[in-house]
């Protein structure tokens, strides 16, 4: 080969490959098949919503029919009127706000704290500790109700909103998840650092480790108060006369004939605070996990 074709061979530009991640099919925008995926699953999680409203709204008869109706009748607002009158509708509501509320903080509080000290501070017997966390997992919460049941009695606290609260004030799973989530997030010379300036135990948890958690935090407080707005069995046991929403709605049931367009009435209502919550809460959900993404 000449000279001049060995230059010609090396001016010329090279084929570059195509990026890793589009040959991958990384960066390739979804088509029909992954719209119409999201749109099954969107509709199967939203159908029974809807046909609570459905049902709620029309007459008690026409559940029974051989074709149930698609589209929502016009005796809502005369259904809601019937719980109002049966249950103490407003009482169970504010209770319910009061306990999932409060149990959401201090467990969002408690295990961001736990979780830090388990995946960032060396102490004697961690290691010991955290398996002592996840085995409680493996216990079933029924096989704790008579004795816990037994003890809210002794303290006298049966009967009040107490017995609900303190038995959850933090959770295992909360420690847990918390604790895999900050072990890899936070780097351990970015601690040191902190540490470094003066920072005490305290402040650098503050300034470091809170900031860092605030998606996970997010997370954990968007299901702990779901959790603790659907509980139903606890708090029948130790507040049946101060009742929280779940135990006042299951006294539509209670009932020889139960009329099930108000019992669903009853519990698209229920309902409803847990979706405004999702309004409310759902981007600023997604903001945060996506900034948690990109920082790790």
């Amino acid at each position: 080969m000449s000279t001049a074709s060995t230059r010609a061979a090396q001016a010329a530009p090279a084929k570059t490959r195509p990026p890793r991640r589009k040959a991958l099919g990384i960066d390739r925008r979804p088509g029909f098949l992954t719209y119409g995926l999201l749109l099954a699953v969107f509709i199967g999680g939203a159908y029974p919503l809807w046909w609570s409203f459905v049902a709620g709204s029309s007459p008690s008869t026409v559940l029974t029919a051989t074709w149930p109706p698609l589209l929502p009748g016009g005796l809502f607002w005369q259904n809601v009127g019937q719980v109002l009158d049966t249950v103490p509708f407003w009482l169970a509501l504010g209770n319910s706000i009061i306990v999932s509320s409060v149990i959401t903080l201090s467990v969002v509080f408690f295990s961001t704290l736990a979780g830090y000290a388990f995946a960032k501070l060396r102490f004697r017997g961690r290691e010991g500790l955290l398996v002592f966390v996840i085995a409680t997992l493996a216990v079933p919460t029924q096989l704790g109700i008579i004795p816990l049941f037994m003890v809210m009695k002794q303290f006298g606290w049966t009967g009040t909103l107490g017995a609900v609260i303190i038995p959850t004030l933090v959770t295992a799973f909360g420690v847990f998840f918390m604790r895999q989530y900050l072990v890899d997030v936070i780097p351990d010379e970015l601690i040191e650092a902190a540490r470094v300036d003066g920072a005490n135990m305290i402040s650098t948890f503050w300034h470091v480790g809170v900031p860092a958690a605030r998606p996970a935090m997010a997370i954990l407080g968007l299901f702990t108060f779901m959790t603790a707005w659907t509980d139903y069995l606890w708090p029948l046991l130790v507040v049946p006369q101060n009742p929280t929403l779940q135990v006042a709605l299951s006294q539509l049931q209670s009932a020889k004939y139960v009329d099930y367009s108000i019992v669903l009435a009853g519990a698209v209502m229920a309902t409803i605070p847990l979706l405004i919550l999702f309004v409310l809460a759902g981007k600023q959900l997604v903001s945060g996990i996506m900034a948690g993404a990109v920082k790790g």
